[in-house]
């Protein structure tokens, strides 16, 4: 089972995410929050809201309920690692 151990805040869209299983990468998140029409997801749109978050339990969790699966950010980070090479 993979889960989040840290996640630091890069600017714009993007975070830093380290897994338990050592590995990490970055993560735009740009389209999951800005392409998503569920209300939750308007509630992190402003730059301001999307970086008042912290890690809780097993992902990245925001102010307003708003989290993640850490197997998503997981495969994400790996997918946009594999394309930024």
């Amino acid at each position: 089972m993979i889960w989040v151990t840290e996640a630091e805040y890069l600017g714009d869209y993007r975070l830093r995410v380290v897994f338990n299983d050592g590995s990490q990468g970055v993560v735009d998140l740009e389209e999951t929050v800005c392409g998503d029409p569920r209300p939750i997801f308007e509630g992190v749109r402003e730059i301001d809201a999307f970086r008042r978050f912290r890690v809780e339990m097993d992902t990245v969790v925001w102010e307003n309920g708003l989290d993640l699966a850490p197997e998503y950010l997981h495969r994400l980070a790996a997918q946009q690692d594999t394309s930024a090479a």
